[in-house]
Parts: C-alpha cells; sequence; structure tokens
C-alpha cells in the first residue's frame, strides 16, 4: 500500500490561479505521453507516487491522452488512484479536458458543443471513478462550428452540476479571451485559468499579449511544453538518442532539431551550469521567474526527470546578467 512522504510539502511553491482561492503546485505532472495503454503501468505508477512525494499536487489529464486508445490515460491514472491514492484524493487537483477528436461520429469530432463537452467529461469520470474533477478545460478553440457562447454556458452548466470545481481553457489566444471573459463573468462562472504552450524557445503568449493579459483580467497561466518537447533538456545537446521523443518520431518538431538549434541548445546548457542547473531546470525556473504562469505542466518518462524537474522551484531568480545572456542567445 502506498504511503506518501510525510515533508512532501516543505519544499514545493504553491502559487494561486490568478484571482481565485486554489493554488497550484508550480511543478504540475502532465499525462500526454507515456501514460498511455502501451507504456508500463508500473513505471507510471511510480512516477505518479514521485511526484506526490516531492509535493506536486496538480495532475493534469484529457480524455484524448493515452495514444494509440484515446482514454488510456484517464483509465491508468484511475488503477493508480485505486492502488492506494485515492485516500488522499482531496489533496491532489486533478483536471482534465475535451476538445479534440475523440470517438467517432458528428458529436466526438474536434469540437466545443454542448453535446460533446458534457458526455466526454462523463466518460472521463467513469474512466478515472471520480465524482468530479477540480479543473475541465476546453482543450482547443472550436471558432468555425460551435458559437463561444454555447462552449461558455456548457462550462458553466458542468459546474453547476457539479462535476467539476472550476473550469479553464486551453490554446485560446487574447482575442479568443477577449470573446468568452465577458459570458464568464455574465454567468458568474469560476474560470480561473488558461493552458497555453509557452517555453524559451516558443514565446507566442508574449507577442500576443496573453500574459500581460492573465495578470491584468485575474486568470492563472498553466503552460504546457515548458521544455520544448524535450528541446531545453540535455538529451540533445549530442545528437539524438534512439529512446527520445525525436528518435522514436514522437514530435512534429523534429525537424527543428538541425545544427543551428543544437548550437543554441548548448549556448543555453552553458549559462545553467554557472547557475548551477541543469539545462532544464533553467528552462522551467526561467518561465516561472516573473510570477504570470502559475505552474508549468512537465511530462516525463522515468521518475528522475520528475525529481530534476522539481528543482527548478528551488532557483526561480536570475540577475540582469544571466537574463541578457539568454535574451542574446534566444535571438540568434
Amino acid at each position: 500500500m502506498y504511503t506518501p512522504n510525510e515533508h512532501r510539502y516543505e519544499k514545493m511553491v504553491y502559487n494561486r490561479c490568478g484571482k481565485s482561492g486554489l493554488k497550484l503546485s508550480a511543478v504540475s505532472l502532465g499525462f500526454w505521453q507515456n501514460f498511455g495503454y502501451l507504456d508500463n503501468f508500473a513505471n507510471m505508477e511510480n512516477m505518479v507516487h514521485t511526484a506526490f512525494d516531492l509535493g506536486i499536487t496538480h495532475f493534469d489529464l484529457a480524455n484524448n491522452y493515452g495514444n494509440p486508445y484515446n482514454g488510456s490515460a484517464e483509465e491508468n491514472f484511475g488503477k493508480i488512484l485505486d492502488r492506494g491514492m485515492r485516500a488522499y484524493r482531496d489533496e491532489m487537483c486533478i483536471s482534465t479536458k475535451a476538445g479534440y477528436d475523440m470517438w467517432a461520429g458528428p458529436y466526438g469530432d474536434k469540437n466545443g458543443s454542448r453535446k460533446y463537452l458534457i458526455s466526454s467529461l462523463d466518460q472521463s469520470l467513469q474512466r478515472m471513478g471520480l465524482e468530479y474533477v477540480d479543473i475541465f478545460y476546453h482543450h482547443v478553440p472550436d471558432p468555425g462550428d460551435t458559437p463561444i457562447e454555447e462552449t461558455a454556458l456548457a462550462l458553466d452548466h458542468i459546474v453547476r452540476q457539479g462535476k467539476a470545481l472550476y473550469v479553464g481553457v486551453s490554446n485560446y489566444n487574447s482575442e479568443q479571451m477577449k470573446q468568452i471573459l465577458p459570458i464568464f463573468r455574465e454567468l458568474r462562472t469560476p474560470f480561473i485559468v488558461n493552458q497555453p504552450s509557452y517555453s524559451m524557445l516558443n514565446r507566442w503568449i508574449e507577442q500576443d499579449g496573453l500574459d500581460d493579459m492573465a495578470v491584468r483580467e485575474g486568470f492563472g497561466l498553466a503552460v504546457f511544453s515548458p521544455l520544448y518537447q524535450g528541446f531545453l533538456t540535455d538529451r540533445y545537446l549530442n545528437g539524438v538518442p534512439e529512446d527520445s521523443r525525436v528518435g522514436k518520431g514522437r514530435t512534429w518538431i523534429k525537424d527543428q532539431l538541425n545544427d543551428a538549434m543544437v548550437a543554441k541548445l548548448n549556448k543555453l546548457n552553458d549559462i545553467a551550469a554557472s547557475r548551477g542547473q541543469k539545462l532544464s531546470q533553467m528552462a522551467l525556473s526561467w518561465v516561472l521567474r516573473n510570477g504570470k504562469v502559475t505552474t508549468v505542466l512537465i511530462g516525463a518518462s522515468r521518475p528522475q526527470q520528475i525529481a530534476d524537474n522539481v528543482e527548478a522551484v528551488y532557483k526561480m531568480t536570475f540577475t540582469d546578467e544571466e537574463i541578457s545572456r539568454i535574451e542574446s542567445v534566444l535571438a540568434e
């Protein structure tokens, strides 16, 4: 039977999510990769236990995680809960999402309809054996087919049903936020978070103004791919390992890993070493440095990666010189 580390809350940083009362661990564990049907269950259970033992309380899933079988990540998480962690349900913030293709027919494709969102969450709750999730996200905008008012009303209804405590959106830019925020406010929906991609190598939320908007409007940012699908680690400094995401062909950005990118990564790694950090740790610290981001969603293939990444929260300050050096490398 699993018994968590009694000192798990002593070192982790917990940030308030926007202006809500909910705090999220500065590092969260995402289930996008390595928690699916074909992955090793003992390893994924060990990763969840390691994360929780280190103070990670936020576990982020989605209906379509678990390639090649949608929903298998949620099923595996439900099994992990059953094997000793369900007793700690109230110490966890569990989120899931719906929006991408999920099941056959017109109601399960890329979608933001009331029909799809409510049906999908019912399925997710059944897979995980939960009565509610803490945060339910609309995973991706559906501007072509579903009116944004319908999506907002569906998310509000889900909270009123008691199936989610809070709601969020993912991959929404600032213009899309301007459309949906007034509806949430009129309905008094507990909307608290947007989940965009963001990293040293992917700074679109800065150009878009979404980061400043989050601070101004009072919602949190839970950013995914803060290590740019593994580029911002030490895995690619000297070639492409066969067991890496690029080596397995499990990323659409593999063509970006050219000589110029490898040179850039090595220069960033030198800066990280001068700070006493690994490249991955510095990349996470950099994302969290100014307080605009609530939490970074990390992926992992083994427990040690989680332990290494958590150490980023212990060194989130940068000198002006370090920031200048980093910006110079990123501009190359």
